[in-house]
């Protein structure tokens, strides 16, 4: 689908510049603490967007806000080709993040509305594997450029510019699914806008999505700076590889939901991501890079299992013309949950070491991720 392709290629540039951090702290010298404070830059931009144009595609209709979100991207890529010091690697994070606020609502809603009768449930899927799967080929691609090629800081980026012109080419031809559009249409804040009708599915829904994204922020975000300094693996191919297999997990749990159905892959994706947690901690107690992969995977198809099913209960409970704001708000929930434990892990980080770090942050997350585990089984979500 055309959208989700569109979708695919505004997350991979999100996720482009992991496997670099290593380098602009060599090249800049920061610690590790700010390497989460240049991420948590983007997943706050995220949020504000979310908050402020959340609903927006709800009302201008989705082809100019993914215009919109594409336009922000390559301005983010062109940030990181110009960068000499941290004010522009901050400058692409943040237009990074607001173009991820654009996509994650309006994509979403795109792909579901423009699958033909009897395709909602493949769009489901499509529209979460194009979220994921773009968020993991960022890495990989970036991870096996700056490894085999003479321009480590700059090829990923100008690919990535390439695949966004073809991108926003696309979206020319894509239909418009808001049949009555506003183009001029003022910007509405929303805040954080749940329908009454969706919040018996929000709530849990919620919940496991913090716990699983607050994974994934720590693979982005603190694993490439472990595998580097614990594990002295220095090929960014493998940091890149390593980041990539928590996104392919994600992905092949989102396969698994249907088969499971939604309101038992709630419970069960949390109680496997447990699983993956535990398993990341005993790579941080033994230094073990095959059990920080186990963990990568494991947690990964548990995150992935409870997202999709997160994000379509949402996304079919919400009335048809505020869907755009409902998943929007789902998703401010969970880039809180990418952002706020990580730059707790790199506070931590500064004072207990990097390990103690991520040992607080896998019993916590454990913690969280077992309680919406149980609230979802305990009370299963409803549509209404």
């Amino acid at each position: 689908m055309a959208a989700a392709l569109v979708f695919a290629v505004g997350m991979a540039g999100t996720t482009l510049p992991t496997p670099l951090y290593g380098l602009y702290q060599e090249q800049i010298g920061f610690s590790e603490l700010m390497v989460t404070v240049v991420f948590a830059v983007y997943a706050v931009a995220v949020i504000a967007v979310l908050l402020v144009a959340g609903n927006h595609s709800d009302t201008v209709g989705r082809r100019p806000v993914l215009m919109a979100a594409m336009l922000l991207s390559a301005a983010s890529a062109g940030c990181f080709l110009l960068e000499r010091g941290l004010p522009l690697l901050f400058a692409g994070r943040l237009l990074s993040g607001c173009a991820a606020g654009l996509l994650s609502g309006a994509a979403t809603a795109a792909v579901i509305e423009l699958a033909g009768p009897g395709q909602k449930g493949r769009a489901g899927f499509a529209a979460t594997a194009a979220n994921m799967g773009g968020l993991g080929c960022g890495p990989l691609l970036c991870g096996l450029l700056a490894e085999y090629t003479r321009w480590p800081l700059t090829l990923p980026f100008w690919i990535h510019l390439v695949l966004v012109a073809g991108a926003f080419g696309v979206l020319c031809y894509v239909p418009e699914t808001v049949s009555d559009a506003r183009p001029r249409a003022r910007l509405r804040p929303q805040g954080l806008a749940v329908p009454t009708e969706v919040k018996g599915v929000f709530v849990p829904a919620a919940l496991a999505a913090f716990a699983g994204f607050s994974l994934l922020g720590l693979f982005t975000a603190v694993a490439p700076s472990f595998v580097a300094r614990t594990l002295h693996v220095d090929n960014l191919a493998v940091t890149g590889a390593v980041v990539f297999s928590v996104f392919l997990a994600s992905t092949a749990g989102q396969s698994l939901t249907p088969r499971v159905g939604e309101r038992r892959a709630l419970p069960l994706g949390c109680a496997v991501l447990v699983v993956g947690l535990l398993a990341v901690a005993a790579s941080l107690v033994t230094e073990s890079l095959a059990l920080l992969v186990l963990g990568a995977l494991c947690g990964g198809t548990g995150q992935g299992l409870a997202f999709r099913a997160a994000l379509t209960l949402v996304g079919g409970a919400a009335p048809e013309h505020r869907r755009g704001g409902t998943i929007s708000a789902f998703f401010v929930v969970a880039y809180t949950g990418i952002s706020v434990p990580v730059v707790g892990v790199g506070a931590l980080a500064t004072w207990l070491g990097l390990r103690e770090a991520g040992l607080v942050f896998t019993g916590c997350v454990m913690l969280l991720a077992a309680a919406g585990g149980l609230y979802a089984a305990r009370r299963p979500p409803t549509e209404s």
